[in-house]
C-alpha cells in the first residue's frame, strides 16, 4: 500500500498557469485533472487523515476536505461545477450497479438514454424549462473565494455545449435533426451556448477563478461524434466565445474531450483559441505523439492512460511515466491521467503516478 510521497511540493499557481501557458519554462512536473470521482477524494482522506478537525456534517465539508486533498496530492488548485440552478433537463437517465471494487464504489452508475431527449421538436423546444443565469446559485464559489489558500487556485468545468446539445435532443435524435431540421439544431445549440456563456462571464469574477477548464466530450475512438462541418457550425462558436470571455479576463481556457477530435484540432487552436487540450487515449494516439504534434502550439494536459493506469503494475506504471516526461517535460505539459480520476483505477497506482511525478528530475 502506497503510504507517503517521496517528495514535497508546495502549490504555486502562478508557475501553473505560466507552464499552461508557455510564458514561463516549469521548475517543477505539474499536475492536472478535470475531477477526480468523489469515491476518489473520500479514500484518500481516510487513509491519509485529512478530515481530521473537519465538521462531517457542515455545510461545506466536502469543500473543505477538497482543499486538503488536492494540496495533500500536490495540485495548485480545486474545481468546483455544482451550481444550483444551472443543470439542464436532459434525457432520460438509466442506472446500474457500480462494479468498482473495493473502498471506493459509488452505489450506482448512470448514463443518458441516446434515442431520445425533451427537445426533438419546436413545440418542445418552446415550452422548455431552460436554466436562467439570474438563478444560478454560486454560494460555493464564494465560499471558496474566501476560504482557499492564497497559494491555490480555482478553477470551473461547467462548459459543455455539445454534450448539453447532443443530450437535449438525445444523440440519436440528434442526428436526424440535422439532417431534418438544422434551425432547430441552431436554436437549442445558442441557448446552451447562451448559458453557459453567462455562467463564464460570472465566474471570470471571482479572483481566485484563474483558469477555466471546458469538458465537452466531442468525439469517439476513430473520429468526431457528428461531422466536424456540424461542430464547426453548431458546438465551436460557442466555445469561441467562451475562449474570448475568459481571455478578456485575463484567464486561460482549457478544454476536454473524449475521442479523436483531430479533425477540428486546428479550428481548437486557430479558431477557438483554447490554451490547452485535454483527454488522451494510447488506442487514439498517444499522448507523446501528440505533445510532438502540437506542443509548441497549445499546452498538452494529462495523457496516462486509463487502461494502462487500471491494469499495470507499480514499476510498469512508472516507467510509462517517466516516458512521458522525457518527452514532454520542459513544455506546455502537465501529468495526469488520460481522462480523469474515476473511482475504478486502483488508487495505489494513481498516488504511484503522481510520485513519479513529483520524482521526476528530466
Amino acid at each position: 500500500m502506497f503510504e507517503k510521497f517521496s517528495v514535497e511540493v508546495q502549490p504555486d499557481p502562478v508557475g501553473f498557469l505560466e507552464c499552461v501557458t508557455g510564458r514561463g519554462r516549469p521548475g517543477r512536473v505539474y499536475f492536472i485533472e478535470l475531477f477526480l470521482d468523489e469515491p476518489v477524494e473520500a479514500a484518500i482522506a481516510r487513509r491519509f487523515g485529512l478530515e481530521e478537525g473537519l465538521d462531517r456534517g457542515g455545510r461545506w465539508f466536502e469543500l473543505e476536505r477538497r482543499i486538503r486533498v488536492m494540496r495533500f496530492l500536490g495540485y495548485d488548485y480545486v474545481y468546483e461545477y455544482h451550481f444550483p440552478g444551472f443543470r439542464f433537463q436532459r434525457a432520460e437517465e438509466h442506472m446500474a450497479a457500480d462494479t468498482a471494487p473495493g473502498e471506493m464504489t459509488g452505489g450506482q452508475r448512470g448514463w443518458l438514454d441516446e434515442h431520445r431527449g425533451p427537445v426533438t421538436t419546436w413545440e418542445e423546444f418552446e415550452r422548455h424549462e431552460w436554466p436562467e443565469p439570474g438563478k444560478f446559485d454560486y454560494s460555493a464559489l464564494e465560499w471558496f473565494q474566501a476560504n482557499l489558500p492564497d497559494d491555490m487556485c480555482m478553477t470551473s468545468r461547467a462548459h459543455s455545449i455539445f454534450e448539453e446539445l447532443s443530450w437535449a435532443f438525445g444523440l440519436e435524435s440528434l442526428a436526424y435533426a440535422l439532417y431534418d431540421d438544422p434551425d432547430l439544431v441552431r436554436a437549442v445549440a445558442d441557448k446552451v451556448g447562451e448559458v453557459h456563456l453567462a455562467a463564464v462571464e460570472v465566474h471570470c469574477q471571482f479572483d481566485k477563478m484563474r483558469f477555466l477548464f471546458g469538458g465537452d466530450d466531442m468525439g469517439h475512438k476513430t473520429g468526431t461524434l457528428v461531422s466536424p462541418d456540424a461542430l464547426r457550425e453548431f458546438v465551436l462558436p460557442w466555445h469561441r466565445k467562451i475562449a474570448a470571455a475568459a481571455h478578456a479576463a485575463g484567464r486561460p481556457y482549457l478544454l476536454h474531450s473524449c475521442g479523436n477530435i483531430e479533425a477540428v484540432m486546428p479550428d481548437l487552436v486557430e479558431d477557438v483559441r483554447i490554451d490547452g487540450i485535454h483527454s488522451f487515449e494510447d488506442t487514439i494516439e498517444p499522448v507523446e505523439d501528440f505533445y510532438r504534434r502540437w506542443g509548441d502550439r497549445v499546452a498538452v494536459l494529462g495523457g496516462v492512460d486509463m487502461d494502462f493506469i487500471c491494469r499495470a503494475d507499480e514499476e510498469a506504471l512508472r516507467t510509462r511515466v517517466r516516458e512521458i516526461l522525457d518527452v514532454c517535460q520542459g513544455g506546455r505539459y502537465c501529468l495526469g491521467t488520460g481522462n480523469s480520476v474515476a473511482n475504478y483505477i486502483p488508487l495505489d497506482n494513481y498516488l504511484a503516478m503522481l510520485d513519479e511525478g513529483r520524482r521526476y528530475a528530466g
